[in-house]
């Protein structure tokens, strides 16, 4: 296991990773990292197929409606990352059954976007 401090919109997380595989790096003890803070309860949405939020950022612009039919790879949400749009796509076919964000809300990442069936 190691510890790290990740900064990201200047707000510290403290985590800890564990290492998969082959070797084992003995380390020094670290001291106890606090616990990070919560991340938003998402909130229930209508569908099974639940798309979230790969990376922290705005909801740049809402494309797909409740009800709309989409097709796999067809673009749901817009995300503004780094000063960069990012689509959020469908990850298979299907119809969208929630849209959990708006337009210009800030959100953390594996924030829950946007539901299918």
């Amino acid at each position: 296991m190691k510890n790290y401090t990740i900064t990201v919109n200047g707000k510290a997380y403290d985590v800890t990773v564990e290492e998969k595989g082959g070797s084992t790096a003995s380390a020094a003890p670290v001291a106890a990292a606090a616990p990070a803070p919560a991340a938003p309860a998402p909130s229930a949405g209508a569908g099974s197929v639940k798309i979230e939020a790969g990376a922290a950022g705005k909801v740049f612009k809402v494309v797909a409606t409740p009800g709309q039919a989409v097709k796999r790879g067809e673009t749901v949400v817009i995300l503004e990352v780094m000063k960069m749009e990012t689509p959020v796509v469908a990850p298979q076919d299907g119809t969208v059954a929630s849209i959990d964000v708006s337009e210009g809300q800030q959100i953390e990442a594996g924030a829950l976007l946007a539901t299918m069936n």
